[in-house]
């Protein structure tokens, strides 16, 4: 069973940086299609913040965050980062790391939570003004 472990979240103030790990046991993650996710409330939609193509080829992020944030992955650990930098009191949220394992992305588009099967427990983000 996968399971993802998120941690690096905190609280900064507007223009810091943060950088949250996940990382996954019992599989592994060169051949998955990973995302990131945000929610700034229970019971508001999940907001896809990057994703990242099996073996690192492709990266993709959404428009708000484009050239603040990156996504990468070290195979040897597993892991998956968010490097967050320039950070906005409007990136305040819960990050939650996901995988796709069985294909779902070839389909939909990175943004669908539907794609990913897999799921973290979220790691909280605060950025104060």
């Amino acid at each position: 069973q996968v399971q993802l472990v998120e941690s690096g979240g905190g609280s900064v103030q507007t223009g810091g940086s943060l950088r949250l790990s996940c990382t996954a046991s019992g599989y592994t993650l060169t051949t998955a299609f990973m995302g990131w996710f945000r929610q700034t409330a229970p019971g508001k939609v999940r907001e896809g913040v990057a994703a990242l193509s099996p073996g690192g080829r492709n990266t993709y992020y959404a428009d708000s965050v484009k050239g603040r944030f990156t996504i990468s992955q070290d195979n040897a650990k597993n892991t998956v980062y968010l490097q967050m930098n320039s950070l906005k009191p409007e990136d305040t949220a819960m990050y939650y790391c996901a995988a796709d394992t069985v294909g779902r992305s070839l389909r939909w588009s990175w943004e669908t939570t539907s794609v990913y099967n897999n799921w973290g427990q979220g790691t909280q983000v605060t950025v104060s003004s």
